[in-house]
């Protein structure tokens, strides 16, 4: 539940405990509008309390450098061909 259907819960509620005075036999429309707000209230409570338990770790943004590095393969004591090759951190934040 959110704050808002928290909130409209409580008002509701607070409505038919305190400005509707109707009798309808069967059914208390006082008790209805306090379980209604105790409902409200509790949605409140839980979702406020899921909300201040998160983490909330704000740090600055890293960036990393793109390092390369020369490979370069040998054959016989000569140089095939010089090739190179990019070394990145997995979840760098860059596109592959």
């Amino acid at each position: 539940m959110g704050i808002g259907a928290s909130i409209f819960l409580i008002a509701l509620g607070a409505i038919f405990a305190f400005a509707v005075d109707a009798d309808l036999g069967w059914l208390n429309l006082n008790v209805v509008g306090w379980v209604l707000m105790l409902a409200g209230v509790a949605g409140l409570l839980t979702t406020l309390y899921f909300w201040n338990s998160r983490r909330r770790v704000v740090a600055a943004p890293v960036r990393e450098q793109v390092v390369a590095e020369p490979a370069t393969p040998v054959r016989d004591d000569r140089v095939v061909r010089e090739e190179y090759r990019e070394v990145r951190r997995p979840g760098s934040g860059y596109p592959a």
